[in-house]
């Protein structure tokens, strides 16, 4: 047993840190393609975004945990939305970090995945996001949000453990596309909904402005109320993110 353990911990130590050979160029347009095709059609978004749902409140969570925050609990619900909820002061830098880590995450993270790709990493990406599921997991605290944690971290398992190199290229490949294009579609989401909210507000005369739903309450609004900065502002700095890792990004996955 112990020397089981002695060649198999090299072995898994060397899978980690090592680097992987590089896709095809038709594989990493082929995932380019797989990751449009389940971002821009609404029908096939509505699925989709669930991932970038846990990314988002995964980012909050993490964040609230690095500002010293007391994370109580992730709740992931089947409409796409989510709840992060942590304790600690209701102000300061720690919330504001906090409360812009949600629509940033996603591209943020594509970024950085894209950043392990170009270098080779593969198996480190597959391996640093099965870990990331798995610690998430805990703070889960509602049956969906075990359910979709629990599948996406074990699609991360069985791809990095049982299939091939070339497979897991196109696995990881694909992800990393699809965080960053997904991690565009959020805020332009948000802006359209502020943008009705302003619209039944000027309708009603200011009066049903809790009609509108949903927008009064999201991160830039309470960013807004946080830094008495412009919600709107905040929205641009999502979209900057958003784009700027995209364009980033893309251009390391290409090669370029």
């Amino acid at each position: 047993m112990d020397s089981l353990a002695a060649t198999a911990l090299p072995d898994i130590w060397d899978r980690l840190t090592g680097t992987q050979p590089d896709p095809d160029l038709w594989v990493v347009l082929a995932t380019l393609g797989a990751a449009l095709a389940v971002v821009v059609p609404h029908t096939l978004w509505r699925i989709s975004r669930n991932a970038i749902t846990i990314a988002h409140e995964g980012g909050h969570g993490l964040i609230a945990l690095l500002t010293g925050r007391q994370l109580t609990g992730i709740r992931l619900h089947s409409d796409t939305s989510g709840l992060t909820v942590s304790r600690g002061k209701p102000y300061g830098l720690g919330m504001i970090l906090t409360a812009a880590a949600g629509y940033t995450a996603p591209s943020l993270l594509g970024l950085g995945g894209a950043a392990l790709l170009a270098a080779g990493r593969i198996t480190l990406l597959l391996w640093a996001a099965t870990a990331l599921l798995v610690a998430m997991l805990v703070m889960i605290r509602n049956a969906y949000g075990v359910l979709t944690v629990v599948l996406a971290g074990g699609a991360f398992l069985l791809v990095s453990w049982l299939a091939g190199p070339q497979v897991q290229a196109a696995f990881a490949y694909a992800v990393v596309w699809f965080l960053l294009f997904g991690g565009v579609r959020p805020p332009f989401e948000l802006q359209m909904k502020r943008s009705r909210r302003r619209g039944r507000e000027a309708s009603f005369e200011g009066g049903a402005g809790s009609r509108a739903g949903g927008a009064g309450d999201s991160d830039a609004d309470q960013l807004s109320r946080l830094t008495h900065v412009p919600a709107g502002l905040w929205l641009f700095l999502f979209h900057a993110v958003s784009l700027s890792s995209l364009i980033g990004g893309g251009r390391w996955l290409l090669g370029e």
